[in-house]
């Protein structure tokens, strides 16, 4: 697939960009250039072949999840500059 300089153009626009005419040219190149190679990939025969995601197989490693008493809240808040009913107080940030 060949790319043009209106291709170019209407990608700029998308991501609103300018570029130059000189610019333009050097773009439509480099994008011809990685569609060749996307063409080329398309050639190759992944018959049988089963996606991945990865090339190791992954696994997720998931520890127990147990309930245990938290800290006692008065001794969180003790340091807190400032606090209200029980909790930390910061200074609102949305209207």
């Amino acid at each position: 697939m060949a790319i043009s300089v209106k291709d170019v153009e209407h990608v700029a626009k998308l991501a609103h960009l300018e570029f130059e005419e000189k610019e333009k040219i050097g773009f439509t190149e480099k994008l011809g250039a990685v569609i060749g190679y996307i063409d080329k990939l398309n050639e190759v025969d992944v018959e049988g072949v089963e996606p991945t995601n990865h090339a190791l197989e992954i696994k997720n490693v998931f520890r127990e999840d147990v309930s245990e008493p938290s800290m006692d809240r008065d001794k969180i808040l003790q340091n807190a500059p400032a606090k209200r009913s029980g909790c930390f107080e910061v200074p609102r940030m949305v209207d």
